[in-house]
């Protein structure tokens, strides 16, 4: 999105030894659950952020893809990806060649050596990179040439399928479409796509604005103007249904700013008004039916959020982060309350636990009990 100073997220990953990592899950949500709110807890008993070194101060990391708790890959600015394998205690920059000038908002990983990452910004800014030897070499297999094209986010529904996301052009948001695995992209028809609304746009902030749950289904957040919505897709980007959210918006740095679904139906949406010095009430907001209508939280972060991401094994524990903290819900969405004051942009989990989080100054952490 032009304004913004600037489930899903690894695909085909195995469920090895879900039920140790349900156990140890339940194990956690326990205690953060017991956690009082505005919690810093010290000692090992409670779950909290661990800081990894990343060698780095200078990037923003907005694009996270956790593959599991030893490997994760992030993406920022500068043209810079970051590869670890080995829980954190070590990067590798496995940057693209040539792309010190690109910022990088998303990335979305099928394993340790596989990754498809984007760029963002108006025009030729705008590219998407593969790699398929851990970011040793890298393949760029798209770059826009429509100077009225802004891409935002991508996601994967399997190993082959995925979409990318545009701000309108001619009054619709373009999709791009891949069935090889992002090796070649092609723009889909928009005529299943509903018009914009004036001033309407997504955020790229923290690859979380185009998520996809299943095989199929796909959806869509919006800001920036009259109203923030969020646009489903049930057939892989071809036709798209528009439905209004209570986050508020009316303003360019307003709107929905991150989904997560756990299934095709439960949902969750943050957001807020991204300026430090504006308030974000009703910044999330929940739905139980794909979409089709959304509920606001009765108790929602305290400030703007970015990022959101479910528990694994859980139906009603995920996590929301932003620049000033994050928050954890046990109600499905419903209530938030603060466990953390740290920065964030990005979150993303994995069955095995390996919960990752990733921003400013080269920051990213673990989650550790």
């Amino acid at each position: 999105m032009r304004r913004l100073g600037n489930t899903r997220r690894t695909v085909g990953t195995a469920h090895r030894g879900s039920r140790v990592a349900a156990a140890v899950c339940g194990a956690a949500l326990a205690v953060l659950t017991a956690l009082p709110a505005q919690a810093h807890t010290p000692g090992p008993v409670a779950p909290h952020w661990d800081l990894k070194s990343t060698g780095t101060t200078a990037v923003r990391f907005r694009g996270l893809a956790a593959v599991d708790r030893d490997t994760a890959w992030v993406a920022g600015t500068q043209g810079t990806v970051l590869r670890t394998t080995d829980g954190g205690e070590s990067w590798r920059n496995v940057s693209p060649p040539g792309a010190a000038d690109l910022q990088f908002r998303d990335i979305e990983a099928f394993d340790a050596r596989r990754a498809v990452v984007l760029a963002i910004g108006e025009g030729e800014a705008s590219r998407v990179y593969r790699t398929e030897d851990g970011g040793t070499t890298w393949t760029e297999s798209f770059r826009n040439t429509d100077a009225h094209a802004f891409y935002d986010c991508l996601t994967f529904f399997d190993r082959r399928h995925g979409l990318a996301m545009s701000d309108p052009v001619d009054g619709r948001f373009r999709i791009l479409s891949t069935s090889d695995g992002g090796r070649s992209w092609k723009v889909l028809p928009d005529d299943g796509m509903p018009a914009a609304l004036d001033g309407e746009a997504g955020f790229a902030a923290s690859g979380q604005c185009l998520v996809a749950s299943g095989t199929r289904d796909v959806w869509l957040a919006t800001g920036g103007a009259a109203r923030a919505r969020v646009l489903h897709s049930s057939d892989r980007g071809t036709t798209w249904t528009a439905t209004d959210t209570p986050i508020p918006a009316g303003d360019p740095a307003r709107g929905v700013f991150a989904l997560a679904f756990r299934d095709r139906t439960h949902g969750l949406a943050v957001g807020g008004d991204y300026r430090a010095d504006q308030p974000s009430p009703r910044a999330a907001a929940t739905t139980g039916d794909a979409g089709r209508t959304w509920r606001a939280a009765g108790t929602p972060p305290p400030a703007y959020r970015s990022g959101v991401a479910w528990l694994p094994h859980s139906r009603t524990a995920a996590l929301a982060v932003g620049p000033t903290g994050t928050d954890l819900t046990t109600d499905a969405g419903r209530t938030w309350r603060t466990l953390d004051a740290g920065s964030y942009d990005t979150v993303d989990c994995t069955p095995d636990l390996g919960c990752w989080a990733a921003g400013e100054q080269g920051r990213v952490a673990r989650l550790e009990s």
